[in-house]
């Protein structure tokens, strides 16, 4: 009898998806634009897809004065064009409620604590409740120590195996020592195990396949190593400039908004160790150890920096002239904020020594772009040299994170034609072609494992103080102006600067938009 396989079908099994246990999520902020443009439309996914439980139900809170009514209307204009059925439509917003105040008033979390406790017996809610943070940085810990003053930090008549949860959004400090601060703050009325610190960018369907990528085939992991990879390049290129953030973003700039956290999460991924078994706090664990790996980045020296920063001047993208960074409304005129980021790390572990990862991230650069590219080595020897092919191109694996999700495999391969007609292959595909859906919205994700107490998405408070630690020199140093503040024109593709960095080594950066 030949072996036999499981097929698709049977396999689609591993695809089921659990549903969210009954759950009341309060969100600070509520009339804010997070929770317009991501919280609720991915709510509204999630419903659709029959993941949410019957017993949910969503409580705002806000300074501005809104009424039930008046809170479903504003969030109503969120849900427009989403072909949504007016009957489910209609049943959504009904679990949506709110509750005004000032974070800092005590009455607000007494209000709070009556409300919920009213909504837990109108929609029979029998598990714990979701705290989150969609308000100002600067509130957090505001906000953190009225829910512990007010016992909201506790188990109430619930089931205790689902203690209250407390989502925060990213910054999450802005330097290793305020990090720290918050993280004790935090830490006087929450468990580390009730803390889901938000990184939208691990939510997002194509990062969280790079982990099974890595470990659920066995043609790459032998050799995802020092012994066969060249270099990998992680770039993360925004077309847009600041937009509508231009006040948070001059107080942060690329290396706090981006580098710190989704770079360095991506890099985590795509270098860490196996994990043991596909359990949270074993996953985390070797992305700690990850982080703990990284080589001091040099900001100078005689060797030069490992690091760099830029910002962008007028120029076009898209075909339109674009201001430059210091002419955009709300940015101050003497602003020494980056919107690039280029570096260049190392990981000394046994997998990893000696092999350069480069990173970049940017804004008004010429295209959208998020990928991983590992460029192998060349074949040691070419035995094609005698007829003029003596150096081969190398292989490359791209992981393609948007706005074309897939993968793409480059090789050499014969040509129809002549003996020696050789050219570089690619093997491709595009998720969304390939299985015809959309990829789901980062958020949904993260708000669905938030609700069913999987923390494997979320970045735990050890691995935040390794990554603001391995940054705290680099900050310091551009603090004072010991590196330059570099510029480049708007819809550039690389610049000067930042192509010295990679050149250094004998290598290129790829081209935005490559396949």
């Amino acid at each position: 009898m030949p072996e036999i396989h499981p097929s698709i079908r049977e396999l689609d099994i591993l695809c089921a998806e659990t549903r969210a246990p009954s759950c009341g999520v309060v969100v600070f902020g509520a009339s804010g634009d997070l929770t317009r443009r991501k919280i609720v439309p991915s709510l509204l996914r999630l419903y659709q897809r029959d993941l949410l439980h019957e017993g949910f139900y969503l409580l705002g809170c806000g300074r501005q004065e809104l009424s039930d009514v008046a809170f479903r209307e504003h969030l109503a204009e969120a849900l427009d064009g989403r072909g949504v059925e007016p009957a489910l439509r209609e049943d959504f917003l009904s679990r949506f409620y709110y509750t005004s105040g000032s974070y800092d008033d005590p009455a607000l979390y007494a209000a709070l604590a009556a409300r919920i406790e009213e909504l837990d017996r109108t929609h029979g809610v029998q598990e714990a409740h979701v705290f989150y943070l969609a308000v100002p940085p600067g509130l957090y810990p505001t906000v953190v120590d009225h829910l512990g003053e007010a016992g909201l930090n506790r188990v109430a008549g619930h089931d205790c195996s689902r203690p209250p949860r407390l989502v925060v959004e990213k910054p999450f400090g802005r330097d290793q020592a305020t990090a720290e601060e918050l993280n004790n703050r935090i830490g006087r009325h929450f468990a580390e195990s009730q803390v889901y610190r938000i990184d939208h960018y691990l939510g997002k369907e194509t990062v969280q396949n790079i982990l099974m990528f890595r470990f659920a085939n066995t043609i790459f992991e032998p050799v995802w190593n020092r012994n066969f990879v060249d270099h990998v390049q992680l770039t993360i290129a925004e077309s847009v400039g600041v937009e509508h953030r231009a006040g948070y973003y001059d107080t942060s700039g690329a290396l706090r908004d981006m580098f710190q956290n989704h770079m360095l999460q991506m890099l985590t991924l795509a270098t860490m160790e196996p994990p043991a078994s596909f359990d949270a706090e074993a996953i985390r664990d070797e992305k700690v150890k990850l982080l703990r790996s990284i080589r001091p980045i040099r900001v100078g020296g005689p060797w030069g920096p490992d690091i760099l920063r830029a910002r962008y001047t007028a120029g076009r993208v898209d075909g339109r002239d674009v201001p430059g960074y210091l002419d955009e409304r709300g940015v101050q005129p003497d602003s020494q904020t980056e919107t690039f980021v280029a570096a260049r790390l190392f990981v000394d572990n046994w997998r990893w020594k000696d092999v350069p990862f480069y990173l970049r991230t940017g804004k008004r650069l010429a295209r959208k772009l998020t990928e991983v590219a590992i460029t192998f080595k060349q074949v040691p020897h070419s035995m094609f040299a005698s007829v003029g092919l003596a150096d081969m191109p190398a292989n490359q694996l791209i992981l393609k994170i948007q706005p074309d999700e897939g993968i793409a495999l480059s090789f050499q391969a014969k040509r129809p034609g002549a003996k020696t007609c050789i050219s570089t292959l690619t093997m491709s595909f595009n998720y969304s072609e390939l299985f015809g859906t959309e990829a789901p919205e980062a958020y949904e994700r993260l708000l669905l494992d938030c609700m069913l107490g999987d923390p494997t998405l979320f970045s735990r408070q050890d691995a935040v103080q390794v990554s603001w630690a391995l940054l705290a020199g680099v900050l310091e140093a551009w603090a004072k102006a010991e590196a330059p503040l570099h510029e480049y024109p708007a819809g550039s593709q690389s610049f000067a600067e930042a192509d010295r960095l990679i050149q250094a080594d004998g290598r290129l950066w790829r081209p935005l938009g490559d396949s």
